[in-house]
């Protein structure tokens, strides 16, 4: 792992944080409550011409095994 980047990353996200404080203390309600096999993960995006993309997944073991080889690297 490059260690600047990681750096880059942690201030970047500390800006982002800063400018939407919601989003982190949701991100800590869904890390408290826990992910499990089944949950429904919704996202949308909405442009500023209100033109939406929406998608969502059902989480499976394979996907819980990536979140376990992710937060290993925070």
């Amino acid at each position: 792992m490059n260690i600047g980047a990681a750096f880059k990353a942690k201030g970047a996200w500390e800006k982002f944080a800063k400018n939407h404080p919601k989003f982190p203390l949701f991100m800590d309600a869904v890390k408290r409550k826990g992910v499990q096999e089944g949950t429904l993960v919704s996202v949308s995006f909405t442009d500023p011409d209100g033109s939406k993309l929406e998608t969502n997944l059902r989480i499976t073991a394979e996907d819980l095994e990536l979140l376990e080889v992710l937060k290993g690297m925070m």
